[in-house]
């Protein structure tokens, strides 16, 4: 039965409509998740190391389809700018947007590089890009880099299995597979971390804005011996004008 299944992969994977099939499915995974273009690259590298589909190729379609298919999300997002306005007025959703918007602003085109790498999430980075507006000529630049480089990360996944096991293609999808669970762990432990790590540095900016008790500053000048009774002290001889013009000693002045 196994045997029967691999000959079918090994017979769809080596005809030429293949290439045309990945790029499809390629396309079609960047606005609608469910479709399983990563699986289908990574078996197709696999296939490859044994000379059949060509790994270039293979590379090329990927590569080919998922930016297609990310400017077709891209767009989709550029559509609803009506909406999400409306959004931002009155809902949290639009208090959301705001902040994704933030987002990208400061980290760039590298937050649809890495959502490429993560299953699901490059749908929502590419989307919510167009919707917050933000520019389509780098919107460009950054979706070549992400399609070209996931294309080689699965081909290559799944490439490398197929050599350590030629006569094995099971094992091959095994280790194919299992590279691109660790990658894709890794990249996203990797985001978790930053965000963490961003998260604890915002906190702490705000804190160190919050506003001081009274009398907070005035002491803290003091100790430093800059500005204040005890600064004014320590700064300039003692002299009965600068002590009587201290409230802290209160008044010192001789009695009669």
């Amino acid at each position: 039965m196994i045997d029967q299944v691999l000959e079918g992969l090994r017979g769809a994977v080596t005809s030429p409509w293949f290439y045309a099939a990945l790029l499809a499915f390629a396309c079609v995974d960047a606005f609608f998740p469910a479709v399983p273009s990563e699986s289908l690259v990574i078996m197709a590298g696999v296939y490859a190391a044994s000379g059949e589909p060509n790994l270039v190729g293979v590379v090329a379609c990927a590569a080919a389809g998922a930016f297609v298919g990310d400017h077709v999300a891209f767009w989709m997002g550029r559509s609803s700018r009506g909406r999400v306005s409306r959004w931002r007025r009155r809902t949290r959703r639009g208090r959301a947007l705001e902040r994704a918007e933030r987002t990208l602003r400061r980290r760039g085109g590298l937050v649809l590089v890495v959502a490429r790498y993560v299953p699901g999430g490059r749908t929502a980075v590419t989307v919510t890009m167009g919707a917050v507006g933000y520019p389509a000529r780098l919107f460009v630049v950054f979706a070549a880099v992400a399609a070209v480089s996931w294309a080689w990360y699965a081909a290559l996944a799944g490439y490398v299995g197929g050599r350590a096991f030629e006569e094995d293609p099971v094992r091959g999808l095994l280790v194919g597979f299992g590279l691109a669970v660790g990658i894709t762990a890794g990249v996203e432990s990797a985001r978790f971390a930053w965000s963490r790590r961003a998260g604890r540095a915002g906190r702490g900016a705000r804190r160190g804005a919050t506003p001081l008790p009274a009398g907070t500053a005035r002491d803290g000048a003091d100790a430093a011996g800059g500005v204040g009774c005890a600064g004014t002290l320590r700064s300039r001889p003692a002299s009965t004008r600068s002590i009587r013009s201290c409230p802290r000693f209160g008044d010192l002045r001789p009695r009669s």
